[in-house]
């Protein structure tokens, strides 16, 4: 006899991603949407015992960099072992089409300085049977997934593409080159982008150390784009705008932002930080998101859950050693015996005996010893200033660099120092706090898929749920209600996609049965399972019963089925007909 539904999950704590107060219930699950909430009579194919745990829908990353692991994975690690069921790339303006053969490299040196994918990962990964971007999506099309991609229109790419060199250079466009790029723009969104996205930032460089090409884009370009998305759908206007810049002057550049989202129609995203060069000049964005709202544009901060901070240690891209003469001399060396070395007292005295003249440069914790931390097993994005090396070192009498040394050769030298720069200049994460309070602010930022070897944060979703819901000691907590809305429908809406976020019938089976007390973040481990052994940073959770993606369970206690349902979105997806009615 046939099963009522082709998946059950009995009894659970359901979260429904409305904001409205969990409610124990069953959730059927027919044909990849949503059939039923309640007491369930009905059988399913498949059912699973969620009793005493929540329900959630799954979860919606909206600022990932997968744009090269999706044309060689299928499985979007490590987004999709943290209940990630829907992913968007292609932020901060860089990805790899539309791209001419003879920019191939262009492309890929970008990205290498911007995101920390190496080279070479990059250049044997990408299959490049594309050059439109219409053919970048056709090849995506072409595979299958652990979570449904949307992908946004990269502007350095489209930059180059129409430009050539004069782009690189960052010369101002034309009109010829602005209604081009618009040109592009518009097919780009009917062929099925979610957005645009854009930098201008000057931490955006290519690993040649050149600024990306799209930091000094004039308004008028900018404009044009949007117009170009504005007139996709038959004028219906299609996509969504997402930019990052340093808002050197934060209310011309919000003003120039506002001009664009009320020309197109738009709606904008930016990238929104405690800064410690302003430290309050969030509440500024938070003000002018309101005001905007109050007109009818739609413009919404991404704010990150903790600390966005750089990861230093003795496999990563940098440590406190790495420009010193001794440490060079073993540096190309496998770890265990760097490892060795370091623990010979003759070489370890030799090493120390350097600090002061030949620190590091960039961001190196040397320049930051009062804020850089030591990473534990069960990591704390939160540290008070008495852990950092500093504190460490100067209550035992000894430098920081000898704390961090004793640190880094812990775990047989995989040991790893924590260095939380933007939203923690205080050492607090209450400005966060009020940041995720406000009606205009989502969840994001994770990058998932980029920093392989300097930052791990496509755990974002949950800290979410960990940090700010259950385990915060120093200062307010969210409720699971309002962080679950947050990063399921209100991340969801932010980039058009309006048929997910919820369980609600007609909604899209995407599900996350979660052991709230049992939920726990590892530690960031290294891993060397790119292409050509590419190392990459990544970060597992505990927690986890099942991962649902359009009603096919794709985790079981954190480990993958053989089951890959996600698929390639094409732009905007509609609300289910009955709701929208409604």
């Amino acid at each position: 006899m046939e099963k009522a539904f082709d998946l059950v999950v009995r009894g659970g704590t359901v979260v429904d991603g409305t904001g409205q107060p969990a409610f124990e219930a069953d959730v059927g699950v027919k044909d990849g949407r949503i059939a039923a909430v309640g007491k369930l009579a009905g059988a399913g194919a498949e059912e699973i015992d969620a009793t005493g745990q929540l329900v959630t829908p799954g979860f919606v990353d909206i600022h990932t960099h997968y744009d090269g692991q999706a044309t060689w994975d299928g499985r979007m690690q490590p987004s999709s072992w943290h209940g990630v069921t829907t992913v968007v790339m292609g932020n901060c303006g860089v990805g790899f089409a539309p791209c001419r053969p003879d920019d191939h490299d262009r492309l890929i040196q970008l990205m290498e300085g911007v995101e920390d994918i190496p080279f070479p990962v990059l250049a044997e990964g990408l299959p490049w049977n594309w050059e439109s971007y219409t053919e970048y999506l056709d090849a995506l099309a072409a595979r299958q997934f652990d979570v449904d991609i949307g992908s946004q229109l990269p502007h350095a790419a489209l930059r180059v593409y129409v430009m050539g060199q004069r782009g690189v250079d960052r010369e101002p466009a034309t009109e010829a080159d602005i209604n081009a790029m618009a040109a592009i723009a518009k097919r780009a969104m009917d062929a099925g982008a979610i957005g645009f996205g854009t930098s201008r930032t000057l931490n955006h460089r290519s690993s040649d150390g050149s600024a990306i090409a799209t930091l000094t884009a004039g308004e008028d370009e900018l404009t044009g784009i949007a117009l170009g998305m504005a007139a996709a759908g038959n004028g219906a206007g299609r996509g969504v705008l997402q930019v990052v810049s340093d808002f050197d002057d934060p209310e011309a550049e919000f003003d120039m932002l506002e001009r664009i989202v009320a020309a197109s129609g738009r709606t904008l995203s930016f990238s929104m930080v405690q800064s410690p060069r302003s430290p309050a000049g969030w509440r500024r964005f938070l003000e002018r998101m309101s005001r905007a709202k109050a007109k009818g544009l739609q413009i919404r901060g991404q704010v990150a859950s903790r600390p966005v901070g750089v990861l230093f240690g003795l496999e990563l891209t940098v440590n406190p050693f790495s420009r010193h003469p001794s440490y060079q001399e073993i540096a190309d060396r496998p770890l265990a015996e760097r490892v060795a070395a370091l623990r010979d007292p003759d070489f370890r005295a030799r090493l120390l005996a350097e600090e002061g003249t030949a620190r590091a440069i960039g961001l190196s914790p040397a320049r930051f010893w009062d804020r850089t931390f030591a990473m534990g097993e069960e990591p704390d994005y939160e540290p008070t200033r008495d852990q950092s090396m500093a504190a460490i070192a100067e209550r035992r009498g000894i430098t920081p660099y000898e704390v961090a040394l004793e640190h880094m050769l812990t775990n047989e030298g995989r040991g790893i120092l924590y260095l939380p720069l933007l939203n923690y200049p205080e050492f607090t994460l209450d400005p966060v706090y009020e940041m995720f309070q406000h009606d205009c602010v989502v969840p994001g930022l994770s990058d998932g898929g980029a920093h392989m070897g300097m930052i791990c944060d496509g755990s974002f979703p949950t800290s979410n749920l960990v940090h700010w819901t259950r385990d915060r000691t120093r200062g307010p907590k969210l409720s699971v209600e309002h962080m679950i809305k947050g990063q399921c429908r209100d991340t969801a809406e932010t980039v058009g996609l309006y048929d997910r976020g919820l369980l609600i019938p007609g909604y899209r089976a995407d599900l996350n049965v979660i052991d709230y007390d049992r939920l726990k973040l590892k530690a960031p481990q290294v891993v060397y399972d790119l292409p050509t052994g590419g190392r990459r940073l990544i970060q597992k959770a505990e927690g986890y019963t099942a991962t649902i993606v359009a009603g096919q369970t794709t985790y079981r206690d954190g480990t993958p089925t053989d089951v890959l349902p996600g698929r390639l979105l094409r732009g905007s997806q509609a609300a289910p007909v009955k709701m929208a009615a409604e």
